[in-house]
């Protein structure tokens, strides 16, 4: 199942939940219209239709209130999940070697799957091994392990359990994780109001007499934590079908199965395992974990596989006897990451980049060869990514330089990165943009723009837009009127010079992107559902654009276009007409584009790709087009070059 087919099945999974969740409410509503019913019996006094009407709109009212408030909480995305459970944030250009070995792993794995770096938290307290992933949509997830996943994990398997947090991330899963927060916390409200109620509502002589006050608390106390009972079956089993699915795709991103069975190993024989001390923090995200945050008094209520199973089914043989075995050891010989890093051969995380980084020229490297694609085969690669992925995102981190790396993670600097990566080399051209960057950000950014100009040149181009998704965890934290501002004045600075060339279009727009996805999560998360004959315009004119941007031959051009529109549309002829105005063409289009449903999108990417392949070869510049425009479309894509 790719990225398109597993989205369509999530719609298909989220409408199921809506039903039951509809269907628990309803239970609900009429069995405390039941009760309401028997306090008013035989009172001729009583108006039971006013009653009933009473007890239904509030019932409705308390359940939809609860939901409503925690969605619009958790409307702030990912990071709001973190802290809600006590996460603390990670600096990215932190020096403490544990953190900073989680900070690259997490950056490989984001430029190899072509989304920007997640936020990242750690849970200080917690000894057990844990993470999970949360969050809209990749513009505004978060990662969250715990201390004891930072201590007692080796590099392997720290990224055997990444790679897991980040098939949630790639997925789809996060949307559909925080929407259950929001509707289990409507169910829970009832029987948290009841039983406030039953402690704060009434005295002794209340209950004597029989207070129907008491009988109502009493109500809402059971059928609201009946109703949570049973939505808690719901969460479990939702959750266990997607564990099975994170732990393949761990190892399908890794290549090996030997870190995260490791992982799994150190949960089954250390005695804190993977549970969590905060137990209200775990109540909320106990469906997001890596591993069980307590133990269930029953399997159906298991929101993960067997341990011994997920273990068994990347390492068969392993057993409950292994697992004694195990506890055994660690009971007098706990596991050190670090310790173990350095026996493996691992070199610490500042050596690595320091010394992938000094062995780099000024002038940056020549561009990476062209690579081979084919439509099909890469349509399952959106979001996703394969080992020599890994390994490539790998090496672009390493090679970025310390410095840019350090400037891309600083609040105070990673603006002025971003800005300079747009600086013309014609010193007209340039001056000019510094002085809309001083009007339409600050001055002091400008200037320190400016100094880094020369810095920024010597990025190869495969480095550029990977800076960019350095930089974006730090600069969306700005307020939306500021980030407005740095979106427009990007904008400006590109067309400073009368023409905006592909490069300036593919940093500006995918920033914008990253930035409404950030100030909007909830909303531009959304699988669309718009068929291609609505989008048609909107998508030839991309095929258009991609088709020239490939090939410098009309001919050439032509003949890619046409192989292209031929995939998207079949048995349409359509001339090859690129636009005069590529730019204002292509932004246009962009939101009903997005809102293509995920079949429709499956064939534009393909057609997108058989534009691009034509020639047999890919660009640098078509690379970078074609990785932004899925990135728009929300469909990340590794990168084409190796």
């Amino acid at each position: 199942m790719n990225f398109f087919e597993r989205q369509h099945a999530a719609r298909g999974t989220t409408v199921k939940l809506v039903l039951l969740f509809a269907l628990a409410v309803l239970t609900i509503v009429v069995a405390l219209d039941l009760v309401v019913l028997y306090l008013v019996r035989g009172n001729p006094t009583s108006n039971i239709v006013g009653a009933l009407i009473g007890a239904t709109a509030g019932t409705l009212l308390l359940i939809s209130g609860g939901t409503l408030t925690k969605m619009i909480a958790l409307r702030a995305g990912g990071a709001a999940v973190a802290r809600s459970v006590g996460a603390v944030p990670i600096d990215p250009t932190t020096s403490d070697p544990v953190l900073r070995r989680f900070v690259n792993i997490v950056e490989e794995m984001s430029i190899a799957s072509g989304v920007p770096v997640p936020r990242l938290f750690v849970l200080e307290g917690e000894d057990g091994i844990n993470a999970f992933a949360a969050g809209y949509a990749p513009s505004d997830a978060a990662i969250t392990v715990t201390a004891g996943a930072l201590q007692r994990l080796n590099r392997d398997e720290l990224q055997g359990v990444i790679g897991h947090e980040f098939s949630h991330v790639l997925n789809g899963d996060m949307r559909l994780n925080v929407r259950l927060i929001g509707l289990l916390n409507g169910i829970l409200l009832l029987g948290l109001i009841g039983l406030r109620v039953l402690a704060f509502g009434g005295g002794r002589d209340s209950r004597r007499d029989g207070n129907p006050v008491l009988v109502i608390a009493l109500a809402l106390l059971a059928f609201g934590f009946i109703g949570q009972f049973f939505a808690g079956l719901i969460k479990a089993a939702v959750s266990r079908q997607r564990e099975w699915l994170a732990d393949a795709s761990a190892v399908q991103f890794t290549r090996q199965s030997t870190g995260l069975v490791g992982a799994l190993k150190k949960i089954a024989g250390l005695a804190e395992g993977s549970a969590l001390r905060d137990r209200h923090g775990e109540t909320q995200v106990s469906h997001m974990l890596f591993g069980e945050g307590t133990k269930s008094f029953s399997a159906l209520f298991a929101t993960h596989p067997p341990l011994l199973e997920r273990i068994s089914a990347l390492e068969p043989g392993f057993d409950s006897a292994a697992a004694a075995q195990l506890a055994q050891r660690y009971g007098t010989d706990p596991p050190d990451g670090m310790a173990e890093d350095a026996a493996l051969g691992f070199a610490p995380p500042g050596e690595r980049a320091q010394r992938s980084s000094g062995a780099r020229t000024s002038g940056g490297s020549a561009p990476p060869p062209a690579a081979r694609v084919d439509a099909a085969h890469l349509s399952n690669r959106v979001s996703s990514f394969a080992p020599a992925d890994l390994e490539r995102g790998r090496e672009v981190n390493d090679a970025i330089p310390a410095q840019v790396r350090q400037l891309a993670g600083q609040p105070s600097t990673a603006v002025a990165l971003i800005l300079a990566l747009l600086l013309d080399a014609e010193p007209r051209v340039r001056e000019r943009q510094l002085q809309l960057a001083a009007s339409g950000v600050s001055r002091g950014d400008a200037v320190a723009a400016g100094a880094l100009a020369e810095l920024v040149s010597g990025l190869a181009p495969e480095q550029r837009l990977p800076v960019v998704g350095l930089a974006v965890p730090v600069v969306v934290a700005r307020p939306p009127a500021r980030l407005d501002a740095l979106v427009a004045t990007l904008d400006a600075m590109a067309s400073a010079d009368g023409a905006i060339s592909l490069f300036e279009y593919c940093l500006t727009r995918l920033f914008a992107g990253y930035v409404r996805d950030a100030l909007d999560p909830a909303r531009r998360s959304r699988p669309g559902r718009t068929s291609i004959a609505r989008a048609r315009d909107a998508s030839l004119t991309l095929l258009a654009v991609v088709a020239a941007a490939g090939n410098d031959d009309h001919r050439a051009a032509e003949r890619a276009f046409s192989a292209s529109a031929a995939h998207l549309l079949p048995g349409l002829h359509v001339e090859y007409a690129p636009p005069a105005d590529c730019a204002a063409a292509l932004d246009t289009g962009w939101d009903a584009l997005d809102a293509l449903d995920p079949a429709a999108k499956q064939r534009l990417v393909e057609a997108l790709v058989v534009a691009v392949r034509d020639d047999g070869i890919v660009s640098v510049a078509e690379a970078e087009l074609l990785r932004v425009s899925c990135g728009l479309l929300h469909c990340p894509l590794p990168a084409l070059l190796a």
